[in-house]
């Protein structure tokens, strides 16, 4: 193993809970005066938006928002709500909600001063310095939701709307200013939703603990995050006011995005295509993947969850692991194929290609080919 590796850690964070409060102190810590929030169509009339578009306007901020967003943002959606900046005259972004939510404000404030097209910043390379770096407004993440992470990440995931592939755009300068992190705002969240978001969060521990690259601080961080999720998403599903619970899991969220500095691997890699031609609900797409990827991976990954699952509180070794992670889902509803969400083995092809293109084959510790990630999506389809 080479003990070498780039490491960079979460920005400010005020959380708690009742801190939406503090929204408009973040705003001026940023340097916003009049900034958009922008976030999902499903979010943009409930209470907790307009409690906090209140918030804004009681400080002199306005009430700019923009809610055309869908559950797998894409460049329409992109453009769209770079139309609503720039005729805002804005000067900053407050991205709030889920995952959709969070990445596509991110990329309203990265992409309203740049002149290339979307698709030129991919995470490819150093492609990253071909942004104008200057003409990044600044950003303030608000989670509604447990699972993401996206608050405390330099990317976002963008859908091509005319390949129906996911693209992962980064830039440092991405990386929120500030994140308020309030678990009020998750309380209101559906079951499905709670299970699909924290079963994302826990996915993205198990693969940064799987990631055979070195980093010690996200391996830590990672089996933190899998206690967290282990201990508390029950609680938060079961019931929805549990402030404990919800804020446990607003934690476990941020450290998976934190600990997946690290890598990610083959749940993502499947996930990612199924969702762009699918538009299935990615947290739980990977809750269906992960006991294929698990077995897929058992030989390499054993050890190190032999060692884990005494701290997770989990009996028999990895094999152990491998049983609660099924029952997890079972306790949650998720369909134990994707078959049930409406994927169909007729996309294999195109399945496929998205996978192995997919940046998420870098971090996981057994090679990724055409045929294996073929027999994969048939084990999970």
């Amino acid at each position: 193993m080479s003990l070498v590796g780039n490491w960079s850690y979460p920005t400010a964070m005020k959380f708690g809970a009742g801190r939406i409060k503090e929204l408009p102190e973040a705003c001026a810590q940023a340097g916003m005066k009049r900034p958009l929030l922008v976030t999902d169509k499903g979010l943009a009339d409930l209470p907790i938006t307009q409690a906090t578009l209140d918030i804004m306007e009681a400080a002199g901020l306005g009430r700019g928002m923009f809610s055309d967003v869908d559950p797998n943002p894409s460049e329409i959606n992109l453009h769209a709500g770079v139309e609503a900046y720039k005729a805002g005259g804005h000067d900053g972004v407050i991205a709030f909600g889920g995952g959709s939510g969070l990445d596509l404000g991110k990329m309203v404030a990265f992409y309203a001063g740049q002149t290339r097209p979307i698709w030129d910043f991919e995470d490819i390379g150093d492609w990253w310095t071909r942004a104008d770096a200057d003409a990044i407004a600044p950003i303030i993440a608000v989670p509604t939701t447990a699972g993401t992470g996206s608050e405390v990440g330099r990317a976002s995931i963008i859908t091509n709307s005319e390949t129906h592939e996911k693209k992962i755009i980064f830039h440092p300068k991405v990386l929120p200013a500030v994140v308020i992190a309030d678990p009020e705002l998750t309380v209101g969240m559906p079951k499905f939703i709670t299970a699909g978001t924290g079963l994302d969060a826990f996915a993205h521990c198990v693969e940064a603990f799987s990631s055979p690259h070195y980093h010690p601080m996200s391996q830590g961080i990672a089996l933190e995050g899998m206690r967290l999720v282990v201990d508390y998403l029950p609680r938060a599903y079961a019931d929805g006011t549990d402030l404990e619970a919800r804020a446990n899991m607003m934690s476990a969220a941020a450290m998976g995005a934190t600990a997946f500095q690290k890598g990610l691997g083959a749940i993502h890699a499947l996930s990612h295509p199924v969702g762009a031609i699918f538009n299935t609900h990615h947290g739980t797409t990977n809750a269906v993947c992960m006991p294929a990827v698990l077995e897929f991976n058992a030989d390499v990954i054993a050890d190190r969850f032999d060692r884990a699952v005494g701290y997770l509180g989990i009996e028999g070794g990895f094999k152990g692991f491998q049983s609660f992670v099924q029952d997890f889902n079972d306790s949650f509803e998720i369909p134990r194929k994707l078959s049930e969400m409406g994927v169909s083995a007729d996309q294999m092809d195109a399945l496929v290609e998205g996978a192995i293109k997919d940046p998420s084959c870098g971090g996981n510790p057994v090679e990724l080919t055409r045929e294996n990630l073929r027999q994969l999506f048939e084990d999970v389809i």
